[in-house]
């Protein structure tokens, strides 16, 4: 499954259904830049088991307010639209499979 960059309008959406990993990003910060190649490794990993949404948190300030994202990255589990978890900052490829295998 290919990652997906969401918006304020859509946000909700991309997360309704299954398993969601959700990436708050800019393009201005260091650490986001370093998770990229790994959420992309994560998604080939995965597969149809967990999908994995970008959104940039200086586009989509709404979605980032509502989820109380102060820092980036931030990075939610959603399970079928609601918040189930999250972790911030960097984060091994390791650690990222763990945290959507204990929801899966």
């Amino acid at each position: 499954m290919a990652i997906t960059n969401a918006t304020d309008q859509n946000f909700s959406q991309e997360v309704s259904d299954g398993l969601v990993l959700a990436d708050f990003w800019a393009p201005w910060c260091g650490p986001c830049k370093m998770i990229a190649p790994v959420l992309e490794e994560l998604d080939a990993e995965m597969g149809d088991k967990a999908k994995i949404v970008k959104i940039d948190v200086d586009e989509n300030q709404e979605t980032a307010s509502q989820y109380g994202v102060m820092s980036i990255p931030t990075l939610l589990v959603f399970k079928n639209g609601e918040k189930v978890d999250q972790v911030v900052g960097f984060q091994p490829k390791e650690a990222l499979a763990e945290l959507l295998n204990k929801h899966a």
